[in-house]
């Protein structure tokens, strides 16, 4: 994938107790239908024992694949909710999961909606989201004597140094998002009066904070 989307920050599992029934929510970041299908087989076989496992999931950068399941519980009271809570929200490639295990109060059409649509709400909540950007990994060769004015200069921007090396010469590895990176050769070039080396190692989807 390499196009922009948004979506969690963190796997999660969040619980609410609504009129004696248990509520639990997992997402979890998937990138196809056959990992969703796979995830939800394995929460299927953790909670055995619980009456419903609905869930709701939505792949690609424009919700290309979207999937909705009720299991059990009356026609458009889970599933859709929860898809739709997903969208609402503008969360991609994740798959959320309800887990209910019944109370002995039954809640009607309306109190199951608004369940459903809390618990994958207030999950994403605590969550949190990032954007994925696509960007660039480059390799930033620079003298000795450079070092000082590049990095005083790079911790003012928002290209991110994740690691440096030391030899003859500094080597710094920085992240950068791809549309920047025309600028962010222009910056090295300014900082080090043209005389850094510049390689580009990568291209990869890195989380940005919101």
């Amino acid at each position: 994938m390499s196009e922009n989307y948004i979506t969690i920050k963190n796997e999660l599992e969040y619980e609410q107790i609504i009129n004696k029934s248990r509520f639990i929510t997992v997402l979890y970041p998937v990138f196809s239908e056959e990992e969703a299908k796979e995830y939800l087989s394995q929460i299927k076989t953790q909670h055995k024992s619980a009456n419903h496992h609905c869930s709701a999931y939505t792949i690609g950068s424009e919700h290309q694949i979207q999937k909705a399941n009720d299991d059990g519980e009356p026609s458009g009271t889970a599933g859709i909710p929860m898809l739709e809570t997903l969208k609402k929200e503008n969360i991609h490639n994740v798959i959320a999961i309800v887990i209910r295990y019944f109370g002995g109060v039954k809640l009607g059409t309306g109190g199951l909606i608004r369940a459903y649509q809390s618990s994958v709400s207030e999950a994403i909540k605590q969550s949190g989201k990032v954007s994925m950007q696509l960007a660039e990994r480059y390799l930033v060769t620079v003298n000795y004597e450079q070092t000082g004015k590049f990095e005083h200069h790079i911790e003012q921007t928002s290209y991110k140094v994740i690691d440096q090396s030391y030899t003859d010469k500094v080597i710094y590895t920085v992240h950068v998002i791809a549309d920047q990176a025309e600028a962010f050769q222009v910056f090295v070039s300014n900082q080090t009066n043209g005389q850094a080396e510049i390689k580009k190692e990568a291209s990869l989807m890195l989380p940005f904070e919101l």
